[in-house]
C-alpha cells in the first residue's frame, strides 16, 4: 500500500483550516507542558497534590464527560431520532447531588488516590482489586468508543482512513499524559471545554444562516417530524392495553421512567464509581471544594448537551430543505459530513479543532492511577520508591494507550456509538455501583462474597445484553444497570455480616 493512499483520500480542508487546528492544538499542548512540569511523585502525577482550583476541576469534569461522543453522536442521535436523550439529564442531576453528599465525603475521609481504595478500607483488598479490574474493562471499552468517534470525525474531515487516524490520536495521548499527569490533563481540559462550547454555538449560528426561515423553520420542520420531542411517556395502559404497556416498560430505553432511573443510577455509577471522572474531583484541596465542583457541573453539562442537540435539529431542517444534498453512508457521520461539505474555511478548522481537542483527553491517566494504586503497589511490588512508581506509571500510560487503540479499531465496524457506549457501561457499572452503595449505605462486611457477586452480576448482564441485541429476550438495555446494581447490593446484604458482629 502506498503511503499517500494509506494516509489520505482527499479533503476539502484548506490551509487556514489546518492553521486553526495547529494553533489551538499547540496552545493546548503548551498549557499542558507548562502546568504539568516537575512531576516528582505519584501523588503529584495522579492528584496534582490536591492544588487544582475548583473552577478548573469543574471545567475539566465537564470536558471529560462531554468528549467527542457528545460533539458527534448527540447531533447524530438528534438527527436520526429526537431529543429524548435529554431525559437522562433529569436523573443525572439528581445523581450528582447524591455523589456530592454521599461519595465525596467518604473518599476524602480515607484520603483516596484511587476511589477503589475505599473498597479496600471498607471490605478488603479482594473487593478493591475486583472493582479496579471492572473499571479497567468498562473504561477501556467505553473509551475505545469515544476514541473511535473522534477519529471517525477527523477521518471524514481530513480524508484519512480510520487506522492511521487512530494511531495518530493514540500517540498524541500517550506522549501528552505520560509527560504531565493529571495537572496537564486538567488545565488542557479547560481549553477543550471553552473551545467545543464556542464551536457548538458557531455551528448553530451557521446552520440558522443556511436554513430559510431560521429558528422558526427549524421549530416547524424538526417539530413536525417529532425531532424535538423530549419526554416519552410510553403507551397508556388504558388506551393500548396492559400487555403493550408492560412490553414498552421492559423494552423501550427511552421511556421517561426508565430514562430517568438510568440517568440517576448511570450517572451515579459513571461519575461516582469511575476513576476517570472522580479523579478530577479529588484534585482540589478540600472536601467542600470538591462538593462545590460537583454541584456546579450540571450547569456546564446541560448547556453543552442542549447546544449539540440543537445542532442535530438544525441539521435535520437543513437537509429537509436541501433534499439534493448528499448524505453520508453512515448517518453517525452526519455532523462531520456537513462540516466538510458545507462550512467555509476557518469555520471548518474551528470545528475540527474542537473535535481534536475534545479527543486528546483520554482515560490513560485514570487507568494508570487505578492500576498502580490498587494492584501494582499493594500486590505486585510493595517496596518501591516514588521514583520507581512514577516510572511504572509512565510505562502503564503507554501500555494502556496501545490497548485503547486496538479496541477503537475493533469498534469501527459498529454504528450508533452513543448507545453503544451506554450499553457497555450497563454491563459492568451495576456491579461497581452495587458494591459502592453497599459500603456507603450499610455496615455489612463481606469481601470474597462481593467479588463473586460483582463477577456474576457482570456476566449475567452481558448475557442479557447479547440476548436482547439478538432479540431472543426482549429487554431494554437500560434495565441492565438497574438489575446489576440490585443483584450486587442484595447479594452483599444477604451474605454479609454487620460490622459489630466482627467485634
Amino acid at each position: 500500500m502506498e503511503i499517500q493512499t494509506f494516509f489520505s483520500r482527499g479533503s476539502t480542508l484548506t490551509w487556514p483550516d489546518y492553521a486553526v487546528v495547529v494553533l489551538l492544538l499547540l496552545f493546548m499542548i503548551l498549557v499542558g507542558i507548562y502546568c504539568g512540569r516537575e512531576e516528582r511523585s505519584t501523588a503529584d502525577f495522579f492528584l496534582g497534590e490536591r492544588k487544582i482550583p475548583w473552577w478548573a476541576a469543574c471545567l475539566s469534569f465537564v470536558a471529560t464527560e462531554i468528549s467527542a461522543v457528545t460533539l458527534i453522536s448527540v447531533p447524530a442521535i438528534a438527527y436520526m431520532e429526537n431529543w429524548e436523550y435529554a431525559q437522562f439529564f433529569i436523573g443525572s442531576f439528581l445523581a450528582r447531588l447524591a455523589i456530592a453528599f454521599l461519595f465525596i465525603p467518604a473518599f476524602y475521609q480515607y484520603n483516596c488516590t484511587s476511589i477503589y481504595e475505599f473498597l479496600g478500607y471498607r471490605f478488603g483488598p479482594e473487593t478493591q482489586i475486583a472493582g479496579s479490574i471492572l473499571f479497567f474493562i468498562t473504561r477501556l471499552l467505553a473509551s475505545g468508543v469515544r476514541l473511535l468517534v473522534a477519529c471517525l470525525a477527523v477521518s471524514v474531515l481530513v480524508g484519512w482512513p480510520i487506522l492511521p487516524t487512530i494511531l495518530l490520536f493514540s500517540v498524541i495521548c500517550i506522549l501528552y499524559i505520560a509527560w504531565g499527569g493529571i495537572k496537564a490533563v486538567v488545565w488542557t481540559n479547560v481549553v477543550q471545554a471553552l473551545t467545543f462550547t464556542v464551536a457548538g454555538v458557531v455551528a448553530i449560528g451557521f446552520l440558522l444562516y443556511k436554513i430559510d426561515g431560521g429558528v422558526a423553520a427549524v421549530a416547524a420542520i424538526a417539530g413536525n417530524a417529532g425531532k424535538l420531542q423530549i419526554l416519552d411517556w410510553g403507551p397508556s395502559p388504558a388506551a393500548a392495553g396492559w400487555p403493550a404497556f408492560l412490553k414498552s416498560l421492559f423494552t423501550d430505553p427511552n421511556l421517561l421512567v426508565l430514562a430517568t432511573l438510568n440517568g440517576f443510577f448511570g450517572s451515579m455509577a459513571a461519575f461516582g464509581t469511575d476513576q476517570e471522572t472522580m479523579q478530577r474531583l479529588l484534585t482540589v484541596e478540600t472536601r467542600r471544594e470538591s462538593q462545590k465542583t460537583m454541584l456546579l457541573t450540571p450547569i456546564g453539562s446541560f448547556l453543552v448537551m442542549m447546544i449539540f442537540l440543537t445542532v442535530g435539529a438544525c441539521l435535520y431542517a437543513f437537509y429537509a430543505q436541501h433534499p439534493a444534498a448528499p448524505l453520508p453512508a453512515k448517518l453517525d457521520e452526519i455532523f462531520p459530513h456537513f462540516i466538510e461539505q458545507t462550512m467555509p474555511p476557518l469555520m471548518r478548522g474551528l470545528m475540527l479543532a474542537a473535535i481534536v481537542l475534545a479527543s486528546i483527553d483520554s482515560p490513560l491517566g485514570s487507568l494508570t492511577s487505578s492500576f498502580v494504586t490498587d494492584i501494582y503497589r499493594p500486590v505486585i511490588f510493595k517496596s518501591g520508591t516514588e521514583r520507581h512508581y512514577l516510572l511504572i506509571s509512565r510505562i502503564c500510560v503507554v501500555g494502556f494507550g496501545v490497548i485503547l487503540a486496538l479496541i477503537a479499531y475493533f469498534f469501527s465496524h459498529f454504528e450508533k456509538f452513543l448507545w453503544l457506549a451506554f450499553k457497555i457501561g450497563g454491563v459492568t457499572y451495576g456491579s461497581l455501583l452495587g458494591v459502592f452503595l453497599l459500603g456507603l449505605l450499610t455496615k455489612r462486611r463481606c469481601n470474597r462474597v462481593n467479588v463473586a457477586a460483582m463477577t456474576l452480576s457482570a456476566l449475567g448482564m452481558l448475557v442479557l445484553l447479547i440476548l436482547s441485541e439478538k432479540q431472543i429476550f426482549p429487554l431494554g438495555w437500560t434495565w441492565l444497570l438497574l438489575l446489576g446494581t440490585f443483584l450486587t447490593f442484595a447479594t452483599g446484604w444477604l451474605c454479609g455480616k454487620k460490622e459489630e458482629d466482627d467485634l
